[in-house]
């Protein structure tokens, strides 16, 4: 997860909107730190389980990672702002993105994290032309097009 992080924040330093999909435990916060770190954050990380939404300012742009796990439906992401997430200059990292269904804006690219044996199986889909960019500056990544 730190190793896709890092490759991630080479190629996802702009505007765009990711989706990490995976169980409990498969590693989509820690994919999420290693990223921001790769785009030069300093700072702690946390966890946005129970605050929902961590912003992260990056000079010229601001992350966004959201973690709607607790969610109960996409409505609840009016009431937090989600709006104004995408107003501008941001990039939006969103675990469990199922849950916002309806409100979240689409996925540039969407990873999916899936438990193998003692590793990971990591699918990597673009979703836009943007995340087609993304994949394309990682020829080793695993990636489907799907838009």
């Amino acid at each position: 997860m730190q190793d896709l992080g890092l490759r991630l924040a080479q190629v996802a330093c702009e505007p765009g909107v990711i989706y990490i999909q995976g169980d409990l435990g498969a590693g989509k916060t820690t994919l999420v730190r290693s990223l921001l770190r790769g785009l030069g954050f300093q700072g702690k990380v946390k966890s946005p389980t129970y605050t929902l939404i961590e912003p992260y300012p990056l000079g010229g742009f601001t992350v966004y990672h959201l973690d709607l796990y607790r969610l109960a439906s996409g409505e609840e992401l009016e009431w937090i702002g989600i709006r104004d997430l995408m107003a501008g200059n941001e990039l939006l990292l969103v675990e469990w993105p199922e849950q916002g269904k309806g409100a979240l804006p689409p996925p540039d690219l969407v990873v999916v994290i899936d438990y193998r044996d003692t590793g990971r199986q990591l699918d990597l889909r673009a979703a836009s032309a943007r995340g087609r960019q993304w994949l394309a500056a990682m020829p080793d990544a695993c990636r489907t097009d799907t838009g």
